[in-house]
């Protein structure tokens, strides 16, 4: 029987977790740079509009992790490859983004990487309808339109507020959540996927300041 003090000890070689995982949803994506006219260019999908899920809507390669995935990564790159039509061997990864948790306990893990041969790009028309490019140097000029939405709690009939110091009036903080909005083409860029590439975007401008020295 193990006592509950070596039950406490055994908490030392723990690794940390986020708080809940186990039953949120896990997916992965891949923000993909390509070269175009010998510019750096982020490659965009718009979803098939036969899609049950978010059907036309503008996202980076990506999908739910499939219980095969050893890692994020490798879900990020299958998924990768399935919508675009590429082998992994056409895929170089430069590195992960922070990852997103969303209210809804979505989990999603972010991977930049290069696209060696955008030229091989076959994309599955059951999933892509389309991909085009934006050139980086006009991502890192043109900032987004920028929108706050603010989610309140939604109570069941059963939700015991009499447990809550003032019930009902408890003073609940509202989730405030920035909202981005690029526009591209007749293209809405928005949701999960503008928060990424706003995330990337600021990452750049970062970097640049700290190799200048400012």
């Amino acid at each position: 029987m193990i006592l509950l003090a070596d039950r406490i000890e055994a908490l030392r070689n723990r690794r940390a977790n986020i708080l809940g995982h186990e039953q949120s949803l896990k997916t992965a994506v891949l923000l993909p740079l390509v070269e175009r006219d010998g510019k750096i260019c982020i490659l965009f999908e718009k979803r098939s509009h036969t899609l049950q899920h978010q059907p036309g809507e503008i996202c980076f390669p990506g999908g739910m992790k499939d219980p095969d995935d050893p890692q994020a990564l490798d879900t990020a790159i299958r998924e990768t490859c399935e919508e675009l039509g590429i082998t992994p061997d056409n895929i170089e990864v430069i590195g992960e983004l922070d990852t997103l948790i969303t209210p809804s306990s979505l989990i999603m893990r972010s991977f930049v990487a290069r696209i060696k041969n955008s030229n091989l790009i076959e994309i599955n028309r059951a999933e892509v309808e389309k991909v085009f490019m934006i050139p980086l140097d006009f991502l890192l000029q043109y900032g987004p339109k920028e929108h706050v939405l603010s989610l309140k709690p939604d109570f069941p009939d059963d939700f015991p507020l009499q447990l809550i110091p003032h019930g009902a009036n408890y003073p609940f903080r509202l989730n405030r959540l920035q909202q981005y909005f690029y526009l591209w083409e007749g293209e809405v860029i928005w949701g999960l996927t503008a928060r990424i590439l706003h995330h990337f975007i600021e990452l750049l401008k970062e970097n640049e300041q700290s190799n200048t020295g400012e």
